[in-house]
């Protein structure tokens, strides 16, 4: 089968540094709706689409086709009084941005009385490059494509 528009495709991938460093190995097959759902990158399904299980490729991503170019409006430092106790390197808390829509910031470093936020994501900013392999393709089920993903193994659970 091919993969198009309302199909479930699992895959295994690497994610690397431009430099081929690698940031990240499946351990368990990726499994996502593909067809415009927002669950994988857009380039990642452009280069996927028609294919068939047994396709492999490697892309090269720039940072705005990935997880985006940084955005320095979204670094902050606070003082520490203004968190709870307990605040930790590497948490995440929601905070507001400047138009005070609501966004996940991590928590990067503790300074003193200060505490440094990075809303980017962490691979924001970086040229990465994707090895994937598909595994397999299914039909989506009515309800897969109703709630905009998978259900079941590797998927959603509800």
């Amino acid at each position: 089968m091919k993969i198009t528009q309302d199909t479930v495709v699992t895959l295994r991938y690497k994610v690397a540094e431009a430099s081929g460093k690698l940031i990240e190995e499946s351990r368990t097959p990726m499994v996502y709706l593909h067809g415009g759902y927002e669950n994988t990158l857009p380039k990642i399904e452009a280069a996927l689409d028609g294919q068939e299980p047994g396709f492999e490729c490697t892309l090269q991503l720039q940072p705005e086709d990935a997880f985006g170019v940084r955005d320095e409006s979204l670094v902050r430092v606070i003082p520490k009084s203004e968190f709870p106790p307990g605040v930790k390197v590497g948490g995440q808390l929601e905070g507001r941005t400047d138009d005070g829509t609501p966004h996940v910031f991590h928590v990067m470093k503790i300074k003193g009385t200060e505490v440094h936020l990075d809303g980017n994501h962490p691979l924001a900013g970086k040229e990465l490059k994707f090895w994937l392999k598909v595994t397999g393709v299914r039909a989506a089920s009515a309800e897969e494509i109703q709630h905009k993903h998978v259900h079941g193994e590797h998927g959603h659970h509800h």
